[in-house]
C-alpha cells in the first residue's frame, strides 16, 4: 500500500511539472510585452488644439476603437491561439533539440580538438617569438627620450 501511494505521488509530481498552475490575473509576469503592445486610443488618434470633432463623435470613436480592439483580439486568440501555440511549441522544441543534440556537442568537440592546435601554436610562439621580443625589449630598454623646448 505504501509503495502504491509513493508511486501515485511520484506520478502526480511528474504530471505537475508539465501542467503547473498559471496565473490568470498577471499573464505577463516577466513583462516581455511591456512596451510593445500597449496601444490605446490616445496613442493612435489625437486631435490637436483647434481641430476638435464633435464630442459625441470623439466619445463614440473612443468606444468603438476600444471595444473593437478588445473583441478582435479575443476572437483572433480564440481562433488562432491554440494552433499558434502548437506551432511555437514545435518551433521551440526543434530549437531546443538542435541546441541540445547538435550545437553544444559540436562546440564541445571543437573545444576538445582545438586544444591540440592551441598547444602547438603556444609552443611555436614561445619558441620563436619570445626570444625575438625579449631581444627587441633589451635593445629598446636603453633608449632614452628627452623633450626640449627650444626658443
Amino acid at each position: 500500500m505504501a509503495e502504491e501511494h509513493s508511486g501515485l505521488e511520484e506520478s502526480i509530481i511528474i504530471k505537475d511539472q508539465h501542467t503547473k498552475e498559471i496565473d490568470l490575473v498577471n499573464r505577463d509576469p516577466k513583462h516581455i510585452n511591456e512596451d510593445v503592445v500597449k496601444v490605446d486610443f490616445e496613442d493612435v488618434i489625437a486631435e490637436p488644439v483647434g481641430t476638435y470633432s464633435f464630442d459625441g463623435v470623439w466619445k463614440s470613436s473612443y468606444t468603438t476603437f476600444t471595444v473593437s480592439k478588445y473583441w478582435c483580439y479575443r476572437l483572433l486568440s480564440a481562433l488562432l491561439g491554440i494552433p499558434l501555440a502548437v506551432l511555437w511549441g514545435f518551433l521551440f522544441a526543434l530549437i531546443s533539440f538542435c541546441h541540445i543534440w547538435a550545437v553544444v556537442p559540436c562546440i564541445k568537440s571543437y573545444l576538445i580538438e582545438i586544444q591540440c592546435v592551441s598547444r602547438i601554436y603556444s609552443l611555436c610562439i614561445h619558441t620563436f617569438c619570445d626570444p625575438l621580443f625579449e631581444a627587441l625589449a633589451k635593445i629598446c630598454s636603453n633608449v632614452r627620450v628627452a623633450v626640449r623646448k627650444e626658443p
